[in-house]
C-alpha cells in the first residue's frame, strides 16, 4: 500500500471524531427522525450540527482523487477512511461523503462546464444542496443501460424529457435541488451504446412529479429516500446536457466505478460493526450450560467472518490501487469482483449476527434488520451481481480465446 503520512493522520482523526461525535449521537439521531412524526422528509438537526464540526476538523470531501475540488487523497487512501464512515449507517452525510452526491459530484467534476460547476458542484462540495441520480427505470430491466426507454428530444431551443424513473435515491430530501437523468436522445442510433444522454434538470422545473416514496423491506430511509418519479414535457436547456448527446453511456461507465468501491468500502464497515456487536453478544449469553461463544459453531461463524472481512479488504485496495495507477478501465475486472464480493460476505456477517441475538436480532433494538435490508439491496445496486458476474467471466474467457 502506498498511503501518505497525510492520510494516515486524517484516517487518526476521522477515527476520533467517529468516537467522539458520531457514534455518541447514534441515539440522538435516531430520536430525531422519529420525532419528525409522518411528515419524514425532514432535515436531521444533528446531521447540520456535525456537518459544521467536520467541516472544521478538516474532514470534508474526502474523495474526489486527481481533483482540484476534493482533499486529494488517493482512492487507496480514501479506502480507510470510508471504511471507517460505513461502521456508522448515517455518518458518511456529516462528511459530505454520501451517496448518490459523490458520484454527481464526480460526474460535474469530470464532464461539466464551468457553468455546471458553478451552479450545481460548488453547492454541492459546500453541503448547502443535496441531489439524485435518476437513470433506472420501472418499465424495463435496468441492469442493461441500453434498455432504458426515457425521451430527451430537442424542441426548438429546449430538449424536452418524458419518461419514468425510480429508485431515484435522495429525491425525497428536500435539499435535493436537481437531478441527474440519463435517458435517449437518438433511439435510432445502430451503436446501442450512443442512444442516451445525460442533462441536469432542476428540481423546481414544471412537469416533475414524485409519484410515491420505495421503501426497502418496510424501510423508507427518511429523510433520503428512493422515489419514483414522473417526468411529463419537462423543458431544459440545451446547455443543461453533459459532455454531448450519445455521451450518456460514457458517462455512467465514468459514474458508477468510484461508486461502486465507495459502497464496497462502506460494506466492510458494516460488516466490522455487526462483527463487533455480535462478538460481545456470544460472550454475554448462555446456552445449553454454557457461554455461546464456546459453542464450536460460533467460533467456526467467528473466525470465517474475520477471514472473509480480511480478504475482501485486500481485494477492495487492490482494486483502489490500479484505479489510482492503471485507471478505472483496466480496473474494471477488480471492481466488478468486489461489487459481488462485498455485500455477500457482509450478508453473511449480518445473518449469523441475527442468529447471534436471537428475537432481537429482527427487531430494530440493534439494527441488524435495517443492515441487512441496505445490503442486500446493494446486491442491485449500480448493477446487479449477474451484470459483473459475466464481466468477470468474460474477461476470464478472453485470457483463453
Amino acid at each position: 500500500m502506498t498511503i501518505s503520512d497525510r492520510a494516515k493522520q486524517t484516517t487518526e482523526r476521522l477515527e476520533k471524531f467517529m468516537d467522539e461525535h458520531i457514534n455518541p449521537n447514534t441515539e440522538t439521531y435516531y430520536n430525531q427522525i422519529k420525532g419528525f412524526g409522518d411528515n419524514r422528509w425532514q432535515v436531521v438537526p444533528i446531521i447540520q450540527e456535525l456537518k459544521e464540526k467536520a467541516k472544521s476538523a478538516d474532514l470534508w470531501n474526502l474523495f474526489l482523487p486527481e481533483s482540484e475540488y476534493g482533499s486529494g487523497y488517493t482512492n487507496e487512501e480514501y479506502a480507510p477512511m470510508c471504511e471507517i464512515m460505513g461502521r456508522n449507517i448515517w455518518s458518511a452525510e456529516v462528511f459530505n461523503c454520501s451517496a448518490p452526491d459523490t458520484g454527481n459530484m464526480e460526474v460535474l467534476v469530470r464532464y461539466g462546464t464551468d457553468e455546471h460547476k458553478e451552479k450545481y458542484l460548488k453547492p454541492l462540495l459546500d453541503g448547502t444542496i443535496r441531489s439524485a441520480f435518476a437513470m433506472t427505470e420501472p418499465a424495463v430491466a435496468s441492469s442493461d443501460a441500453t434498455n432504458i426507454q426515457s425521451e430527451i428530444k430537442m424542441e426548438g431551443n429546449q430538449y424536452v424529457i418524458n419518461g419514468t424513473k425510480w429508485w431515484t435515491s435522495g429525491a425525497m430530501d428536500p435539499r435535493c435541488k436537481f437531478y441527474i437523468f440519463m435517458g435517449k436522445t437518438d433511439p435510432d442510433n445502430e451503436n446501442k451504446h450512443k442512444q442516451q444522454s445525460m442533462i441536469l434538470i432542476d428540481a423546481d422545473t414544471p412537469g416533475i412529479n414524485i409519484k410515491r416514496h420505495l421503501p426497502v423491506f418496510g424501510y423508507d430511509d427518511a429523510p433520503h429516500g428512493h422515489a419514483e418519479i414522473e417526468f411529463k414535457d419537462v423543458r431544459v436547456p440545451p446547455e443543461n446536457l453533459l459532455l454531448g448527446e450519445g455521451r450518456g453511456f460514457e458517462i455512467a461507465q465514468g459514474r458508477l466505478g468510484p461508486g461502486r468501491i465507495h459502497h464496497c468500502m462502506r460494506a466492510i464497515g458494516v460488516a466490522e460493526a455487526v462483527l463487533e456487536i455480535m462478538c460481545k453478544r456470544l460472550l454475554t449469553r448462555k446456552a445449553f450450560g454454557k457461554e455461546l461463544f464456546r459453542h464450536s459453531i460460533w467460533q467456526e461463524r467467528i473466525a470465517d467472518a474475520r477471514i472473509n472481512i480480511e480478504m475482501t479488504r485486500l481485494l477492495t485496495l487492490k482494486a483502489a490501487h490500479m484505479m489510482d495507477t492503471v485507471g478505472n478501465k483496466v480496473a474494471k475486472n477488480e471492481i466488478a469482483m468486489i461489487k459481488v464480493a462485498a455485500p455477500l460476505m457482509a450478508l453473511e456477517i449480518i445473518d449469523n449476527a441475527i442468529q447471534a441475538f436471537g428475537g432481537a436480532g429482527v427487531t430494530e433494538d440493534f439494527k441488524l434488520a435495517a443492515a441487512y435490508a441496505g445490503m442486500r439491496t446493494l446486491r442491485l445496486a449500480d448493477g446487479p451481481d449477474e451484470v459483473h458476474k459475466g464481466t468477470i467471466a468474460r474477461n476470464e474467457f478472453k485470457k483463453y480465446l
